[in-house]
């Protein structure tokens, strides 16, 4: 079985359910060993044992990705056991549909925090490794909210918008160690609320977090001086594509 990732040292954030989950199951499949973060445990377990079930190596470390000292603990643990990193997935992420007069401060931070801020606690950490190392990649998972919101998601456009400015930045800078860092747009992808709005998913259509892993495993195997930097991966009848 070909696994191209062999030997390759992965972290995956929100790795518990939905993207997350199933990038980490990709990856493992893929031959990398596996460091899924979440805050759940249990959930974590759940995944890990997934993946080990089919033949991967993965481990859980529950993590807040908005908790400067969580997330230095979580790469600290990382090095210990590893030595290295290769690859870092800034997945995590959580949402507030509400319209912005309606929304209290506090929500409004904690989608920056968990979008943003998160990603950036987490590259930051990952680039004090990979620049050692002259060698790594960083990929965000952003949204086409970034480039055409929904109404009733000021917070999560904004954070998603932000996570792409973010990434124009760090690739800059990372470049000149051997770092690449790149964002995949998805579109309507499978999760809880799609399950919740299943008349959604019926009119623009639907994709599966597998679908979306298969995008991560080709960035992720690419040659280390190739960059794929900006992808946008929808249903074919999703409406941001204009109308017939």
């Amino acid at each position: 079985m070909s696994a191209p990732l062999h030997n390759r040292i992965a972290l995956v954030t929100g790795a518990s359910s939905g993207i997350g989950r199933g990038i980490a199951r990709a990856l493992a499949a893929a031959g990398a060993a596996v460091v899924l973060a979440a805050r759940d445990r249990r959930r974590l377990d759940a995944v890990v044992a997934e993946i080990e079930s089919n033949g991967g190596s993965a481990i859980a470390i529950p993590a807040d990705v908005t908790d400067e000292a969580d997330v230095v603990r979580l790469f600290a643990t990382i090095a210990e056991r590893y030595g290295r990193l290769d690859l870092l997935i800034n997945n995590a992420g959580i949402t507030i549909n509400a319209p912005a007069h309606e929304l209290t401060f506090a929500e409004w931070r904690r989608v920056l925090d968990v979008n943003l801020s998160g990603a950036f606690l987490c590259s930051r950490e990952a680039l004090r490794m990979m620049r050692t190392q002259r060698a790594g990649r960083i990929i965000n998972i952003g949204s086409v909210a970034a480039r055409v919101p929904r109404p009733n998601t000021a917070p999560y456009a904004a954070a998603k918008a932000g996570l792409a400015g973010l990434t124009h930045a760090l690739a800059i800078e990372a470049r000149e160690y051997g770092v690449t860092v790149c964002i995949v747009h998805p579109g309507n992808t499978r999760s809880g609320f799609w399950e919740a709005r299943p008349d959604f998913a019926d009119r623009e259509g639907v994709m599966e977090p597998e679908q979306i892993a298969r995008v991560i495993v080709t960035i992720a195997t690419m040659p280390a001086d190739v960059l794929i930097f900006e992808t946008v991966m929808l249903p074919l009848a999703m409406p941001l594509l204009g109308r017939g």
